[in-house]
C-alpha cells in the first residue's frame, strides 16, 4: 500500500487533500520570497488522535512533515517542502476551558491569538502575547517561534505563558508536558524546550496557557522626533529610567508614511521617527509613567509629545503600528528581517540600518518593539526586479550581521525558519550547535517533522 492509500485509509474522509489547487494554497507562507516546494498532499487534522494516526503513517514511509497553522511564518517556517506532507493544524480552533480561579486556559493550536484574548477578556481576564499579526495568527504557531508582541517589554513573551503542552513526537507517541501547579520541578522542562522549536521535535496538538487579570485601562504615549537618533536615544532613556511601560514601540518615517498613505490617519509624515509608548498600571500611576516618558522624550529632542487615557484615541495609535507590516507589503515583494540588539544599542542599529539601506540602494522600513530591542527592518522590492532583489538579500544579510555585532540576535520571535538557519551558528557557536542537533537526533531520528528549520 503506498503512503497516500495508508494514509486516506488512517484518516476520517476528506481530510487527505491531494486536488493541486487546493494543495497549492497550502504551500506557501507569509514569506513569499521563499519559493516553497511540492508537497504531496495536505492532510487536516481534527483531533489529536488525526495527528497522531498521520504521524505514523508518515514515519513509517519516511515521509516528511511540514505542520503548519495559519502560515503565518515570516521565516519560511511552514513553507512546504518537496514530497512533503503538509500537516495542516487549522481546523483544531477550538477553546476548550478557561480557568478564572487558576487563570489558566486550555486551547488547540489553530485557536488564533486575538480570539483567545477576546475570549479571556470576557471574563476579566489577560493573555498578554499580541504579535502584531494577533488577528491571524494561530497560538500554535506561536508556540513554534515563542512569538513576542507589542507588550512583551513589560509581560515577556509566549515562553513565559505556556504552562504545559500536548505534543505529538516523531513516532507518533503522545506526550503531555507541564503541570496545572504553580510549581513543579520533577523532570526535565520539556515544555521550555519545545516553545521556539519551530516544529522539528515535536507537534503541538494542545496548549496550556497562563493568564492574568486584565488591566482596568491604560494612558499611552505618542512622540514624533527630527532624527531616528533622537527617537533612539529616547528609548535607551526611557530603559535607564525603570519605567515599567507596557508597550514601546517605534516606527520609522517611511513606515509612518506609508501607514499613513494607506489609511490616511493624520500622521506627522515630516518627522522621522514615532515612538508609542502605555502603561497599564493602576491609576494614578500609569498616567504619571506616561508623563515621566514624555518628558523623557521632549529631552531627547522630540519634535511633539502627547498623552492621552482616552481608549479609542490609544487604539487609533496602536493601529498604526499595527497595520505597519500590511501597509508595506502592499507596495511589492516584502523581505522581513527581525533582529533584536542590547537597549543601548538599539540607536546604533537604526542608523546603521539606514545607512546599510543607502548604501545598497534599497528601500526599507524600520519599526518594531523598542523596548527590548527587537526591530524589524522590512525591505520593499518592487515585483520582478531582480536586481533590486539581489541587492536587498544582501542588506538583508548584512542587517543580520550587524545586529550580531551589536551583541544582539539573529531573531527576536519570527523564528530561524529557513531564512536564517546559516547565521545559526554564528550566534550560539558549534559546540551549542552540536548539542541542539543531539537533541533533535534523539527527538526525532529520521529527521521528518519540519526538516530544513531552525537546526
Amino acid at each position: 500500500m503506498t503512503f497516500l492509500e495508508q494514509l486516506a485509509e488512517a484518516l476520517p474522509d476528506g481530510a487527505l487533500v491531494t486536488d493541486p489547487d487546493i494543495v497549492e494554497g497550502y504551500r506557501y507562507d507569509r514569506t513569499d520570497w521563499v519559493q516553497p516546494g511540492q508537497p504531496v498532499g495536505v492532510a487536516f487534522a481534527t483531533t489529536t488522535e488525526h495527528v497522531a494516526a498521520a504521524v505514523k503513517v508518515a514515519a513509517a514511509h519516511r515521509v516528511p512533515i511540514v505542520p503548519r497553522g495559519a502560515g503565518s511564518s515570516l521565516c519560511g517556517g511552514a513553507s512546504a517542502i518537496d514530497g512533503a506532507l503538509v500537516l495542516c493544524l487549522e481546523r483544531m480552533d477550538r477553546i476548550l476551558d478557561i480557568d478564572p480561579v487558576d487563570q489558566m486556559a486550555v486551547v488547540e493550536p489553530g485557536v488564533i491569538n486575538a480570539d483567545l484574548s477576546t475570549a479571556v477578556g470576557d471574563q476579566g481576564l489577560f493573555y498578554p502575547p499580541d504579535p502584531a499579526s494577533q488577528t491571524f495568527c494561530s497560538i500554535g504557531g506561536n508556540v513554534a517561534t515563542n512569538a513576542g508582541g507589542l507588550c512583551c517589554v513589560k509581560y515577556g513573551v509566549t515562553r513565559d505563558y505556556v504552562l504545559g503542552l500536548e505534543v505529538v513526537l516523531a513516532d507518533g507517541t503522545v506526550i503531555e508536558t507541564g503541570r496545572r501547579t504553580i510549581k513543579g520541578v520533577a523532570g526535565y522542562d520539556l515544555t521550555q524546550l519545545l516553545v521556539g522549536s519551530e516544529g522539528t521535535l515535536g507537534i503541538v496538538t494542545r496548549v496550556r496557557v497562563r493568564l492574568r487579570p486584565a488591566p482596568s485601562g491604560a494612558s499611552t504615549m505618542v512622540a514624533f522626533f527630527p532624527t531616528a537618533a533622537a527617537a533612539g536615544d529616547a528609548v535607551a532613556a526611557i530603559a535607564r529610567s525603570g519605567l515599567q511601560l507596557s508597550l514601546l514601540e517605534i516606527m520609522d518615517r517611511a513606515t509612518v508614511g506609508v501607514v499613513d498613505d494607506w489609511k490616511h490617519m493624520g500622521l506627522d509624515r515630516d518627522a522621522a521617527a514615532l515612538l508609542l509608548a502605555q502603561s497599564d498600571s493602576p491609576e494614578p500611576l500609569r498616567a504619571e509613567e506616561v508623563e515621566r516618558a514624555a518628558t523623557l522624550c521632549d529631552q531627547a529632542g522630540a519634535s511633539y509629545t502627547a498623552f492621552t487615557s482616552d481608549p479609542a484615541e490609544a487604539e487609533a495609535l496602536l493601529q498604526a503600528r499595527r497595520l505597519a507590516g500590511p501597509a508595506i507589503e502592499r507596495l511589492g515583494e516584502a523581505i522581513w528581517d527581525d533582529v533584536g540588539v542590547p537597549r543601548s544599542r538599539v540607536p546604533e542599529l537604526i542608523a546603521r540600518i539606514e545607512e546599510v539601506a543607502e548604501r545598497r540602494e534599497v528601500r526599507v522600513f524600520t519599526f518594531g518593539h523598542a523596548g527590548d530591542g527587537n526591530l524589524h527592518p522590512l525591505f520593499s522590492v518592487p515585483r520582478g526586479d531582480e536586481d533590486a532583489r539581489a541587492r536587498t538579500l544582501e542588506a538583508f544579510d548584512e542587517v543580520v550581521e550587524i545586529a550580531l555585532e551589536l551583541g544582539g540576535t539573529i531573531t527576536g520571535e519570527h523564528g530561524v525558519g529557513r531564512i536564517k538557519r546559516k547565521f545559526l551558528a554564528a550566534e550560539v557557536g558549534t559546540a551549542n550547535l552540536e548539542v541542539q542537533r543531539t537533541i533533535k537526533r534523539a527527538l526525532d531520528p529520521a529527521g521528518i517533522l519540519n526538516p530544513g528549520r531552525a537546526l
